[in-house]
């Protein structure tokens, strides 16, 4: 066969293959398919040449028309321009590239599938992640390998051009909302209006007063008015339906279906070969009150739905510099020229210029690689890495965004292992329940058919197959988990996803870090012991601590007030162990005893100790008696009460006796916790069948807070932001956990009470459809009220508790 297209003028009605449309001025064969410009055939061939034809089995005629497209070749030529592609990305190093594109014709799971998909027709891209909601698609590719303006072609090749605008790239793009479910709503109401006038003498028994003649005509119209309910309004559940059944799967629509065709093909039988009235009127209710529930729900869900945009809330600050002096201000209030200082560990939060320090950027935060980049003077660096080593000062040259930031956190990179949880189980047993109601359904059709009653058979096949819809089993987990993120984000508790909630509730082992995390710097005692201090000796350990975000950093730094630092080439923190740098040629260090060379005797008990040493001798020692927060006690006793409570810290024991006074002696404590013997001892317990849960600043415990089941960062400064962790907790609401871990179990009692209330529903519904005592109309108004009943309940039930337990100031 030559694959040399033919083109012949449109004699007929054909249709393009690829798009759908009529093709009116011209038809063009290909591989025995019909296409309706020369754009279509291209992408179709694209498709078929790469083994991606499957695209067209996910939904039927899902491409887009590209009669116009296909004629514009030089329209990408800007995107060669390095400023145009430097304002454009969000990320780019030396090999990959990455860049959110907005892409308006994304519009069916095809769409879904091709565009994350596309690295099978270009080598060079590496991934590609839809969000369908916000139709877009991030794309990560190797720049080596294709341009910008190459992958940008490609999209458009294969019919779905981005929408690139970038004098609007930072205005909220206001969203259409799709109209084709009013429309199809209108037609049914429409039909079901006239069937019911129809219809009405046959309600009152007073057909027999028409005449055989107006009987019969007034069946036809039925029949007439039910063609665009069953051919139109229906749609959406023939495909959700048909779409399932190719995944061999079995959603909640098939059923739906089923009874629609049933009800439509048994409605035929009886009007055209019996002469009866058929149900022409019932199906033009059951499809008007159907989508009547369908855009309630839709509603519903858009006033209830939780806030997953964690723009809103997001506890990420960052410190600007005015003048000599520092200010820590939210991340919305930054704007592109500040200037802004970035310590060790700290997250940079914009796209950013280098003007001062030696910058080594991880950037495993987006990546995934951990090896630091070296990055001088003037050199653009992207936000999302992570500075090590001493200070930097930058120049915001990009307009600071919480969303790539959050993006970045979601990133499916550090996803840790997912466990089946409620969700996937009202996912397993929708699937199971679907089976059952049709087993149902088809014993009651047969027993009715068996006693000669087709009729009445028919209609409890219709009405068992309509009442027991499993919306309201499938709507009850992200409703109540969703408002459970909600309530815990708005008690300054935030949550990367829902799963962690079900984690949350599972934990039976609770590991607390101790520096920064059971201790308040506020609560702080500082003392120094040894030779007297210099001014000059304040100005270097001022200059020292300011490079760091350790807790006993920051209280050294508190206790030093307004001394001025003096200038530092360089300061190296070795996490877990202290700082070192070098002063008028003399090596200097502030840590601990071992990092220091300190000899342990006549030391005070019942603190920390930083010691601070030049060219090896040791002058003194800072003795930091950690103040413990706010009801730490209660907490650790209240948490201990259900679940075993290990604590950790990178310090020396001095503060064991005391520590075990406070907490009891249930409590396990270890000391002289490297960051690495801290995951160890996490490992350790997860391999024993421990479910852990791990607290900690975020800074020395990340490896901890990863190796954990689910990871919490807690936080006095917003700017100390964890990727690694699961949730990030305000340090002021610390006192609150025990309340969130309970919190999140009742969630999980939430979820099961609505799926008891989804079953009894349903079983009551199923005694009655058995019997024909309902019919499909009245099932159809009881489907969506029952979906909204569970909406309710969940709402309001999770609202009230964590009204009950103080997590609310208000019910609403």
């Amino acid at each position: 066969m030559s694959n040399t297209p033919h083109i012949q003028p449109s004699t007929s009605t054909q249709t393009c293959y690829h798009c759908g449309e009529s093709c009116k001025d011209e038809t063009l064969h290909f591989d025995e398919k019909s296409f309706c410009c020369a754009g279509c055939k291209l992408v179709y061939e694209v498709l078929s040449e790469n083994d991606l034809c499957n695209y067209y089995d996910i939904a039927d005629k899902p491409g887009t028309t590209q009669k116009e497209t296909s004629k514009r070749d030089n329209r990408f030529d800007y995107l060669d321009d390095a400023d145009i592609i430097r304002r454009l990305v969000d990320f780019q190093n030396d090999e990959e590239t990455h860049i959110t594109f907005n892409i308006p014709l994304i519009h069916c799971a095809s769409c879904i599938w091709l565009l994350e998909n596309l690295h099978k027709l270009n080598e060079g891209v590496v991934s590609g992640r839809v969000d369908f909601i916000k139709k877009k698609v991030q794309v990560k590719f190797k720049q080596q390998q294709v341009s910008l303006k190459e992958l940008v072609r490609l999209l458009s090749k294969i019919g779905y051009e981005p929408s690139i605008n970038l004098a609007d790239a930072d205005k909220k793009t206001v969203q259409v909302t799709d109209k084709k479910l009013i429309y199809k709503l209108a037609v049914a109401g429409f039909c079901f209006g006239n069937m019911m006038l129809f219809s009405l003498p046959e309600y009152f028994s007073e057909a027999e007063l028409l005449g055989n003649g107006f009987k019969k005509t007034f069946n036809y119209l039925n029949v007439l008015l039910a063609l665009p309910v069953f051919f139109y309004a229906a749609t959406d559940y023939y495909r959700s339906a048909w779409i399932s059944i190719r995944n061999k799967a079995v959603n909640m629509d098939v059923p739906i279906a089923i009874g629609i065709v049933t009800l439509f093909s048994y409605s035929l039988y009886d009007i055209f070969l019996l002469g009866n009235e058929g149900y022409m009127d019932t199906l033009g209710g059951l499809l008007f009150f159907l989508l009547i529930g369908k855009y309630y729900q839709q509603k519903t869900y858009d006033t209830l739905s939780f806030d997953r945009d964690y723009k809103s809330y997001f506890p990420i600050a960052v410190t600007k510099m005015i003048a000599d002096r520092e200010e820590v201000i939210p991340l919305v209030k930054l704007h592109v020229g500040d200037l802004i200082k970035v310590r060790n560990e700290e997250l940079i939060p914009s796209d950013s210029i280098l003007l001062e320090g030696d910058a080594h950027i991880d950037y495993s935060f987006v990546t995934g690689e951990e090896v630091p980049v070296v990055k001088k003077k003037g050199e653009l660096i992207y936000a999302g890495g992570r500075q090590k080593g001493k200070a930097i000062t930058l120049a915001v040259q990009k307009s600071p965004s919480q969303g790539y930031l959050t993006d970045l956190w979601n990133s499916e990179a550090f996803e840790k292992e997912k466990t089946k949880g409620l969700e996937s189980l009202a996912n397993s047993i929708s699937g199971k329940f679907t089976f059952t109601v049709l087993f149902i359904a088809l014993g009651a059709l047969v027993f009715w058919a068996y006693q000669g009653q087709i009729a009445l058979g028919v209609l409890s096949f219709t009405s068992v197959l309509i009442i027991t819809c499993p919306c309201a089993l499938a709507m009850s987990t992200p409703f109540t988990l969703g408002n459970t993120l909600r309530v815990l984000g708005q008690g300054k508790f935030y949550l990367k996803n829902a799963h962690a909630i079900e984690k949350l509730a599972k934990t039976d082992t609770v590991v607390f870090d101790k520096t920064g995390t059971l201790t308040s710097p506020s609560q702080a005692k500082v003392e120094y012991v040894g030779e007297n201090l210099s001014y000059e000796s304040k100005e270097l350990i001022k200059a020292l601590v300011s490079q760091s975000t350790h807790a006993l950093s920051n209280r050294i730094n508190t206790w030093l007030g307004d001394v001025k630092a003096v200038q530092l080439d360089e300061v190296e923190e070795i996490s877990g162990k202290g700082l070192r740098s070098e002063y008028k040629l003399q090596k200097v260090k502030l840590g601990s005893a071992a990092f220091v060379g300190a000899k342990l005797e006549n030391l005070p008990q019942g603190g920390n100790l930083v010691f601070f040493a030049i060219e090896g001798q040791v002058l003194g020692y800072f003795f930091i008696q950690s103040g413990l927060r706010n009801n730490v006690q209660a907490v650790v006793e209240e948490v201990g009460a259900t679940r075993s409570v290990h604590l950790l810290s990178g310090d020396q024991d001095h503060e064991r006796n005391n520590l075990q006074r406070i907490f009891g002696e249930k409590v396990k404590m270890s000391f002289n916790q490297s960051p690495k013997d801290k995951l160890q001892y996490i490992k350790s317990l997860n391999d024993h069948g421990a479910s852990t849960l791990m607290v900690g600043d975020g800074l020395n415990d990340a490896g901890a807070l990863q190796e954990s089941h689910i990871g919490i960062a807690i936080t006095d400064k917003v700017s100390n932001f964890s990727p690694a962790s699961d949730a990030i907790m305000d340090a002021s609401v610390l006192d609150k956990l025990p309340a969130f871990l309970q919190f999140a179990k009742t969630s999980r009692k939430i979820i099961k009470a609505s799926f008891g209330l989804s079953f009894t529903y349903n079983t009551v519904g199923v005694f009655f459809a058995v019997q024909g005592l309902v019919s499909p109309v009245f099932c159809a108004i009881l489907m969506p009220i029952s979906s909204i009943s569970v909406v309710v309940f969940t709402t309001l039930t999770t609202n009230y508790l964590a009204y009950k337990r103080g997590l609310k100031d208000q019910i609403f």
